[in-house]
């Protein structure tokens, strides 16, 4: 994997989390609505609108740069519809990025000469 590869799991990275959020409170503000007077879903709808699509977008960029396979680019799809599956698809995220970097690193030292392997 090269530094591009990295950049992208890191952008899909850093809005799944906000991504999951943002379900969790329009899930709640849903509930206030039917139960009080209080009534944030059309912002909280909007603000989690938007991220998703955010997602989805990065997603797609991801599952190209990585080269993925359909079903780990079909899990991190279903994660970001499950209520607290952007934070699920945060860690491993981040766990591909670091591998991805370290990778990226090692090649570069390698094609520069400083190591051999």
């Amino acid at each position: 994997m090269d530094l591009k590869t990295a950049s992208a799991l890191r952008r899909l990275r850093l809005v799944s989390a906000p991504e999951a959020v943002s379900f969790l409170l329009l899930l709640v503000c849903s509930v206030l609505k039917r139960t009080t007077d209080f009534n944030a879903v059309p912002v909280m709808g909007m603000l989690h609108g938007v991220l998703f699509v955010l997602y989805v977008v990065l997603w797609a960029f991801a599952w190209y740069r990585a080269k993925w396979s359909l079903g780990t680019s079909a899990l991190y799809l279903v994660l970001s519809v499950l209520p607290a599956g952007g934070f699920v698809a945060e860690r491993r995220l981040r766990r591909e990025a670091e591998n991805a970097v370290d990778a990226a690193i090692a090649s570069r030292a390698r094609k520069e000469g400083v190591v051999s392997a």
